[in-house]
């Protein structure tokens, strides 16, 4: 009996029950919105959310990586603007033609991550503070390029409609916008590379005990800062998406995304200890973020209450995370 009932608290600890929970938890959050607002469940509505989801979806894919490594990146927000801001220049300001602009604003998100990896895994300095003085670098970046004033994109023929067109609209199917189908293509990317790929065994084995992967012969600066820069390109690709959802790119947007996406990586599952995360886990927390900022802006909660109930649900995921590993130690 006491075997049985061990053997069930292991499953209740398992990966796989925890992405459960979490899915649970955001199929009570719909009906309980549902149920108290007409509107919610409007495919206009359903839309923001999908859009919203979009943005804090692939920032937090990016921030998994860094999680399971046993870091943080603080500055995701801030380098998704200062992306944002980046593609806006090259579009307005030089001309530059659209996919080459998008291009090179994602790569100003990767070379802000590189920034991060090698000051943490080269130069050894805490994930807190490296990525914390990222933030404030990006910030002050984006608000200097653009002079504290948005870019806006002016026309150029494909961009409005690969972003903000619809296939699906065009299909005879339910509007939304192309742009969402970049967040599920990275989601695949993400999932691939986390899952089936050596960088992402690598990185499980360096949040699970570096020392150990380092003595047993992997090259663990290498792979630290690789999920350094996978945070920095997904942060970019964000910035790119945010900017055509905007049409412009806001210098002062981007400040307090960081929070959500490490929010929504935690309550999918991925352990502030290094070793442990999904990317599925990511989107289902993601969702959650955005149904439940979505569902109490409905119901007229002030926005302050909206953050303050999102830290309360932060701090719950990781007690529980907490509570879970010193079951099974």
């Amino acid at each position: 009996m006491q075997n049985s009932w061990k053997s069930a608290g292991d499953l209740f600890r398992s990966d796989a029950v925890q992405r459960l929970l979490a899915l649970g938890a955001l199929i009570i959050l719909i009906g309980f919105f549902a149920a108290a607002s007409p509107h919610f469940l409007s495919w206009s509505n359903a839309q923001g959310i999908f859009l919203a989801t979009s943005v804090v979806g692939i920032l937090a894919m990016g921030v998994t990586f860094v999680i399971i490594t046993g870091g943080i990146d603080l500055s995701v927000g801030t380098v998704m603007t200062f992306a944002a801001v980046m593609t806006g220049v090259f579009v307005t300001n030089l001309g530059i033609p659209w996919p080459i602009a998008v291009l090179l604003g994602i790569l100003s998100g990767t070379l802000m991550g590189l920034i991060n990896g090698i000051l943490v895994a080269r130069f050894d300095l805490p994930p807190f503070i490296a990525t914390l003085g990222m933030l404030n670098i990006a910030r002050g970046l984006a608000l200097v390029i653009s002079e504290l004033r948005p870019i806006y994109f002016p026309d150029q023929p494909g961009f409005n409609e690969f972003f903000m067109g619809s296939v699906m609209k065009d299909m005879g199917l339910p509007d939304m916008p192309n742009l969402f189908f970049i967040f599920v293509i990275a989601a695949v990317v993400t999932w691939f590379i986390l899952g089936k790929t050596i960088v992402g065994r690598y990185i499980f084995a360096i949040g699970s005990n570096e020392d150990a992967t380092r003595l047993s012969g992997v090259r663990t600066m290498r792979y630290k800062a690789t999920a350094y820069i996978i945070s920095g390109t997904m942060a970019g690709l964000a910035g790119v998406v945010l900017a055509a959802r905007l049409n412009s790119a806001q210098p002062s947007t981007g400040f307090g995304y960081e929070l959500d996406a490490i929010a929504a990586a935690v309550i999918g599952g991925t352990s502030l200890a290094g070793g442990e995360g999904t990317i599925t886990g990511t989107i289902i927390g993601a969702f959650i973020i955005s149904v439940l900022t979505n569902g109490l802006r409905l119901l007229g909660v002030p926005q302050e209450w909206q953050i303050t109930i999102t830290g309360v649900i932060v701090v719950g995921a990781v007690y529980l995370d907490i509570l879970r590993r010193r079951q099974r130690g």
